[in-house]
């Protein structure tokens, strides 16, 4: 493997970017030589867990070049880790440890398979469904599919590429090994593009290149890729499916005019990776179109019975071909067994030279980049007791299965959607009594696709979508009709996504959403009629906006019309989003505004009231509330204590959440998480309290009475009546309790003479609480102002989206920005506080997945 043997040829020019480190060519080499001398001279099977970091590609690269066939798989996937495990029984497997080390299990001295000398690479043809059905490639494909599309991509050693698609997919693959044929950098990266850490990454990484498949540009219309500053940036190229010829045509104008060229590319793991690509020249006037073959490569179109004398089955021919499938280890011992390559696909050659696809002559579906064989996704469902017709259906899997019983549906979607590695939103599943048959009685996949589809006169679409809505933010298998975002244990740390998501289908949310059912959110859309502007005068109301996920299944659906659509912001989410940033600005000192923590305490009052006492059962309340105590104490205490442990700025009764309990100092630092703590002794009372039968039905009975009794218990607390205050009194969880009931309050308040109640209160006692700050006092008191009397903020999607992520972050923002911002404050103010920031946004996504792999939490 030439590529793989010859990188200390390229020396000191920069190989890998990761977020740990730079390796150089001749540093790469080195590793690589040295991973090499483990597998030993004698040729092995190699079983790679693939994943875009540096310790798997080193393997990868050194058993190319030393001549081991590598059994690429999904290093995310342990069903499928394991089913071809047991399937085909490597020499070696090559994974991380529990612990994220990297490790060489040597199961064999040598191997035992007879391995063809021309294997090179086992991949497989059918998504990560764990088929034993593999591509077998041999070196020369891979040298010869590297080597043509660095040749027609123009690939120099000045490009740097970003892995924004997985090492297993051959796609992914395609762009690393093309890229290290001409000594070009790779951004070795495991983000998404939808992180704004990718685009940290890319940016100082200098990149050059992005790669993606039709989802991925779903992704980048969404995070607002055309208004971004790439000044590095030369080619986008696509490929994984088809990308609709309008968004193509858009593209292609938003490259030109942006500096960048696209490449659009038609391929297939058979072939390596690519077959053909269309010049970008011709991207704008041409995007219907597949393009020329790659350089070397040839088309011919077989004649097919029923379709026109222009149309023929498209049979490829290159160097690039593979050798053949392989569907046991016996297989692995065989040479060639293909000339050419029968692509399944329809075509026809234009006039002017170019290919275009017209049909699909095989049941091998493309979903969101991932060829999925339907026949093994119904094999799949029938190991766990389920008939199902499966088939494709554009960019989503089309299935109807027998059953019945609340929550199948979703049960169905989530074991798919686990073992194809597909996105909830990519599989759609219609439970039937009967599944549909042809007068032959063979399946009716027509049928299945029609049965799927969204239905837009009777929308049991938007209800279907809706629940899947609900079942992927709050990770719950038993959503249903009836369910409603509270009934499904929602709370603060996700209902800003929820919110956000939810208007952004249905145009409008009234503020009561969260304990309306689904049933009745789907109830708020209703058809509309007429036209713009009507001669009475009177606007038409605009269509709901639905988001990628939904928008086909509210279709159009639209609000009431005196409810307009008009984009709007919560004003608790507006007021953490804008609260985190000051709170972070202000430690960093780019700017001095103080008061936020204390309005965010009103917030967490606030949400308190909205998400946790709602009209569940008090051990259903009880239970809720133990499991967000949890999911806010447990992420937190290990943060802190990795913080305790790394550094000498805190004590360990910080980690256990227990310093404004045990320390009297009164140092900067030992204080920097009183707000966890308080947060943390607040609801851990509250949940004791309503444990108690009397004091449950005193709440459910007296909703806003009984807050406005606990602020009064509060405000002995405020001017520290009863001696309780700690060194730093207005960061003492007994001295700010009051604001955390004041948010309650505000939260049941019905009415304009309670709201005044509350407004007045506030304005009599919060003075003298920050002393002689009168800027702080009058911030505190304008946020929790607004968060009485105003619900809603007028805002902008861009600006919304952007006040998501802050908002639904901004607990493990103010955690983490105490680990950052004091080594870069000093040089770099600016740089501290975003850095801040996304260091935030990052916890809180591993904290969510955890959350998810750990479902007690």
């Amino acid at each position: 493997m030439p590529f793989a043997r010859g990188l200390a040829a390229y020396g000191d020019r920069v190989a890998l970017i990761t977020p740990d480190e730079e390796l150089t060519y001749h540093q790469l080499a080195e590793r690589v030589a040295a991973t090499t001398e483990r597998l030993g001279p004698v040729r092995r099977l190699v079983l790679l867990a693939g994943a875009n970091r540096a310790d798997a590609l080193v393997t990868h690269l050194a058993a190319l070049s030393a001549g081991h066939p590598v059994l690429l798989v999904p290093g995310d996937s342990e069903s499928t880790l394991r089913s071809l495990t047991e399937a085909y029984a490597p020499d070696v497997v090559a994974r991380p440890n529990t612990d994220g080390t990297w490790a060489l299990d040597e199961r064999h001295p040598e191997s035992a398979h007879t391995l063809h000398p021309d294997l090179a690479l086992l991949l497989s043809t059918s998504g990560s469904t764990g088929s034993p059905k593999l591509v077998r490639l041999s070196h020369d494909n891979l040298q010869a599919n590297a080597e043509s599309i660095a040749t027609y991509l123009g690939i120099d050693d000045t490009d740097r590429a970003a892995t924004t698609l997985p090492m297993h997919y051959c796609y992914g693959l395609s762009v690393i090994h093309s890229h290290l044929l001409r000594g070009a950098g790779v951004i070795l990266t495991e983000r998404s593009v939808s992180d704004a850490s990718f685009w940290e990454e890319f940016r100082a990484g200098h990149g050059t290149s992005l790669a993606g498949v039709p989802y991925t540009f779903d992704l980048l219309d969404r995070i607002g890729f055309k208004q971004m500053e790439l000044p590095h940036l030369r080619r986008v190229t696509q490929a994984g499916g088809r990308l609709a010829p309008e968004r193509v045509a858009r593209y292609a104008e938003l490259g030109r005019r942006s500096g960048w060229e696209l490449f659009v590319m038609y391929g297939q793991t058979e072939a390596t990776a690519r077959m053909a690509y269309l010049p970008p020249r011709l991207a704008a006037e041409r995007p219907e179109a597949v393009g020329v073959p790659i350089p070397g490569g040839s088309f011919r179109l077989q004649p097919t019975d029923g379709h026109g004398p222009d149309v023929g089955a498209l049979v490829y021919s290159g160097p690039n071909v593979m050798l053949g499938y392989a569907e046991s280890p016996a297989d692995l011992a065989m040479g060639r067994t293909v000339q050419e390559l029968h692509t399944g696909d329809l075509a026809r050659r234009a006039s002017d030279g170019l290919y275009e696809i017209v049909g699909r002559g095989s049941r091998f579906a493309k979903i969101l980049g991932l060829r999925i064989d339907p026949q093994q996704v119904e094999t799949l469902l029938e190991g766990h007791g389920v008939t199902a017709f499966c088939t494709g259906d554009g960019e989503a899997l089309a299935m109807t299965a027998l059953g019945g019983g609340d929550g199948e549906e979703t049960r169905i979607r989530r074991l798919v959607a686990e073992e194809c590695g597909l996105p909830a939103h990519a599989i759609r599943v219609r439970v039937v009594s009967e599944l549909p048959r042809l007068a032959t009685g063979k399946p009716d996949y027509e049928a299945v696709r029609h049965l799927t589809r969204p239905n837009l006169e009777e929308a049991p679409g938007a209800s279907e979508d809706l629940r899947r809505l609900f079942a992927e933010i709050l990770d719950r298998a038993d959503v249903t009709e009836d369910s409603s975002f509270v009934r499904l244990g929602g709370d603060s740390l996700c209902y800003v996504e929820m919110s956000l998501r939810l208007e952004e289908a249905l145009g409008y949310l009234p503020t009561d959403w969260h304990t309306r059912s689904i049933r009745e959110l789907r109830a708020l859309a209703a058809p509309v009629t007429g036209s713009p502007e009507g001669q009475d005068g009177r606007p038409e109301p605009r269509r709901a906006r639905a988001a990628p996920g939904l928008r086909g299944a509210l279709g159009s659906w639209t609000t009431p019309q005196s409810w307009r659509t008009r984009r709007t912001l919560e004003t608790g989410i507006a007021l953490r989003a804008v609260g985190i940033v000051l709170i972070v600005g202000s430690h960093v000192q780019v700017f001095e505004i103080k008061g936020f923590a204390h309005i965010l305490i009103g917030i967490a009052g606030y949400n308190f009231a909205r998400f946790q006492l709602t009209n569940a059962a008090r051990r259903e309340r009880v239970r809720h509330l133990w499991r967000s105590i949890a999911r806010i104490a447990i992420p937190s205490m290990v943060w802190i204590t990795g913080a305790v442990v790394l550094t000498d700025f805190y004590d360990p009764a910080n980690a256990v959440l227990l310093n404004s309990l045990l320390s009297q100092g009164n140092d900067r630092f030992d204080w920097a998480y009183w707000f966890v703590e308080a947060l943390v002794y607040y609801l851990v009372v509250l949940a004791a309290i309503m444990a108690v039968p009397l004091l449950d039905r005193l709440e459910r009975r007296y909703v806003f009475g009984v807050p406005l009794a606990l602020m009064a218990v509060g405000l002995v607390g405020r001017y520290d009546l009863l001696g309780l205050a700690s060194a730093r009194p207005q960061l003492s969880p007994s001295v700010v309790f009051w604001l955390f009931a004041l948010g309650w309050a505000a939260a049941r308040a019905g009415s304009v003479r309670q709201r005044a109640l509350l407004t007045a209160v506030l304005l009599l006692t919060l003075p003298g609480l920050f002393q002689d700050q009168p800027l702080r006092t009058a911030l505190v008191i304008a946020g929790l102002g607004l968060l009485i009397w105003v619900p809603t903020l007028p805002s902008i999607s861009p600006l919304s989206a952007l006040a998501g992520v802050l908002a639904s972050s901004s607990l493990y923002i103010y955690l983490t920005h105490y680990q950052v911002y004091p080594y870069l404050q000093e040089d770099f103010p600016l740089t501290a506080l975003f850095a801040s920031l996304v260091l935030g946004v990052g916890y809180a996504a591993v904290v969510t997945r955890a959350a998810r792999m750990v479902r007690w939490l």
